[in-house]
């Protein structure tokens, strides 16, 4: 077997991290972690696609 510990970069702070038994993956920390959530969740990552209408309201 080869004992070689794979390092990648925390996508937020761009810290070196290696990436066997890291529970907050592939982010360094818990903190860094939710800094992305709050990213996703305020809107500033998009997923990209066509807009969808708005719904009818129906008249019941």
């Amino acid at each position: 077997m080869n004992n070689v510990s794979i390092r990648v970069k925390c996508p937020i702070c761009k810290k070196d991290v290696e990436w066997a038994d890291n529970p907050s993956r592939p982010f360094c920390s818990e903190r860094c972690r939710l800094i992305d959530l709050g990213a996703w969740v305020s809107g500033d990552y998009t997923v990209p696609g066509e807009e969808l209408p708005e719904p009818e309201e129906s008249e019941e």
